[in-house]
């Protein structure tokens, strides 16, 4: 009895020293801001940085593998704890939703099937393509709101999605999800939109949908600051140059092109005016007239709203009017 218990403590103690030994020499040393950085992290784990969750994300960001603004569903708060965390300056945080690329509604749209199997737009278009004549149409049966998780999706009776901006996070699920591609991820405040995704001659989108974008190009043509390109018979605008005057949606013929800006509010002129004529010189619609060192006036007929003029004005003397 006493030979037993004496050989179990033995190989207990002789255990016990080799796995001393083992945590000693397998030991990896956990960086301490990666606890603190995931605490900052809102714990979605929902992918939209690129990584399988949260943690991945945050031994990205002390890898310097991604930036702060890569935690889109975060916001401008976590994004802004990040950066002030890790000494960053990431400027100013433009918040991103999904957007629609498509106005294909079930009464727009040609069909040229129907499909009723599962009510599911990845099982719908490996069969027939899921009913619309269009192959870069929406097609309409809810998996964008069924994969989004802050119920940001709603489909509306008219065959198409709507997207809550409150609501969404722009964690990319939906996107993901999309089998046709016609949602992704813009700048909020960038709401002068193509509602179309098609690559399709103007003659094919013609017999196709009421809507479809032709690529006739009178968008591009229209645009004063050249942010609006057609490349393969589809409108795409730069966000970056946009100004968001919606000229190109007023002159798109086939009304592709959704001017989310509307009612736009009118700009005025105060007595602060120095008659510089910065402002005259920088508005692309001839919009603003007035005389050097007089006071300038806006014509509401030409004015679009597009507040280049309220951007270059050195004395804060034109303002936009509130609705």
């Amino acid at each position: 009895m006493v030979t037993a218990v004496v050989s179990l403590t033995g190989l207990g103690l002789v255990a016990a020293f080799g796995l001393s030994l083992a945590s000693k020499k397998f030991h990896v040393e956990i960086d301490p801001r990666l606890e603190i950085i995931e605490g900052i992290l809102p714990g979605l784990n929902c992918g939209a940085c690129g990584y399988a969750g949260c943690p991945g994300f945050a031994v990205g960001l002390l890898a310097g593998e991604s930036e702060p603004t890569g935690c889109a569903p975060g916001g401008e708060v976590v994004i802004s704890q990040l950066a002030e965390f890790l000494g960053l300056d990431v400027g100013d945080v433009v918040k991103k939703i999904a957007v629609l690329q498509c106005g294909g509604t079930n009464e727009k749209a040609a069909m040229d099937a129907q499909y009723e199997g599962v009510q599911d737009c990845r099982a719908a278009i490996l069969i027939g393509g899921g009913g619309k004549a269009c192959r870069y149409s929406c097609v309409g049966y809810g998996t964008c709101e069924a994969v989004c998780p802050f119920d940001a999706i709603v489909m509306k009776p008219d065959g198409l999605p709507i997207v809550y901006a409150d609501k969404c996070t722009a964690c990319n699920k939906c996107v993901v999800a999309c089998p046709r591609d016609v949602l992704a991820l813009e700048p909020l405040n960038h709401e002068v939109r193509v509602s179309c995704s098609s690559t399709d001659t103007g003659g094919r989108v013609r017999k196709v949908c009421q809507v479809g974008c032709t690529g006739c190009g009178i968008c591009e043509k229209v645009c004063p600051v050249e942010a609006v390109k057609v490349d393969n018979s589809l409108a795409l605008i730069n966000p970056d140059k946009c100004v968001e005057c919606g000229i190109c949606a007023d002159n798109c013929p086939q009304d592709t092109i959704l001017d989310g800006m509307l009612p736009r509010s009118p700009v005025f002129i105060s007595d602060a005016c120095n008659g510089c004529t910065i402002c005259a010189k920088v508005c692309p619609f001839d919009a603003i007239q007035g005389e050097t060192k007089e006071l300038h006036v806006v014509d509401p007929e030409r004015c679009t709203g597009c507040q280049l003029c309220v951007e270059r004005c050195n004395v804060s003397a034109i303002s936009v009017a509130k609705n």
